[in-house]
């Protein structure tokens, strides 16, 4: 999100380098990343996807690794510059094309749910993608369970594909896509891919960085509202002998729904450290006490009925 913005340009390319060097190999951006997600600002959108296509020149790593884009965000001010329309789908497609550099986009993401557009309307436009080569699988972001149901329904009535992903809003401190969500992903073969792992920082040890006095005043606030579970999670961490951040990630891989999950690395430094959650081990204790420290909803319908 954050590259050719807050990151400098070497900087993204270093990071890039990096990731791939570690075996990693799923890179997501989206049209409208690289600048405030305003319509009212729209000259800096394009701007990550144009610094991932200028790596994947330089580097010509582009068939070694699995390209993500989205669609659907306001790429302008007219009514045809945004959401799920054909027309949309179409010109945005091809712009994230040029941006990028490349002939083909892996996985495209619907960066939103489009209810007032018809799905027979949306998977027409992604069937002729798919066609023309210009994208090989169609993700989702952001669905309710209901919509990644009527969705692959219609899908299914076309036989196409349909769904291969679901990128979600999803850690140990908000774990609502856990109610319905992930049973319907689990049910339908569909992967999850989480964002926001680490809760916006919250995740990665703000107490111990308070006690060092290198925390912000203006987390205080976020910090204050879950103080209480952070000293609990921060203390279990401890006897685990992993650091936050690792903890946190390594619960979300823990799970077989989740094939992959987001983490905005902005340097080599934030980087290697989001690998340390690959060597984490969390045994049944370990998510047992998790799960009494970050109550999830449990699954519908038995987390409310009988």
């Amino acid at each position: 999100m954050n590259f050719g913005y807050l990151a400098a340009e070497p900087s993204s390319f270093s990071v890039m380098d990096a990731a791939f060097d570690a075996g990693i190999v799923l890179f997501d951006t989206a049209d409208v990343y690289g600048g405030p997600q305003s319509p009212d600002m729209a000259k800096g959108y394009g701007i990550s996807e144009q610094t991932v296509g200028r790596w994947l020149r330089q580097s010509g790593h582009r068939d070694d690794i699995v390209l993500a884009s989205k669609v659907y965000q306001p790429m302008g001010l007219g009514p045809n510059d945004r959401r799920l329309s054909a027309y949309h789908i179409k010109r945005a497609c091809e712009a994230s094309l040029r941006r990028l550099q490349t002939d083909h986009i892996d996985l495209y993401q619907m960066h939103h749910v489009d209810r007032a557009t018809p799905w027979d309307e949306i998977w027409q436009a992604m069937e002729q993608l798919v066609r023309e080569g210009k994208i090989s699988y169609v993700g989702s972001s952001n669905f309710a369970a209901w919509d990644i149901a009527l969705a692959q329904s219609a899908a299914t009535t076309r036989h196409f594909l349909g769904l291969t992903s679901e990128q979600s809003l999803y850690n140990l401190a908000v774990r609502a896509v856990e109610l319905e969500v992930i049973p319907a992903l689990r049910h339908l073969g569909i992967g999850l891919i989480p964002y926001s792992p680490l809760h916006a920082g919250l995740l990665t040890g703000v107490l111990a960085a308070e006690s060092e006095g290198q925390l912000s005043r203006d987390q205080l606030p976020r910090v204050d509202a879950h103080r209480s579970r952070l000293q609990a999670y921060e203390d279990l961490c401890r006897e685990v002998g992993a650091k936050p951040a690792d903890v946190a990630l390594a619960w979300l891989l823990h799970n077989p729904v989740v094939s992959s999950t987001i983490v905005g690395a902005m340097t080599i430094q934030e980087l290697q450290a989001d690998l340390g959650a690959l060597s984490v081990h969390l045994d049944e204790d370990t998510l047992q006490q998790l799960d009494r420290i970050w109550p999830g909803p449990g699954e519908a319908p038995q987390a409310y009925s009988w």
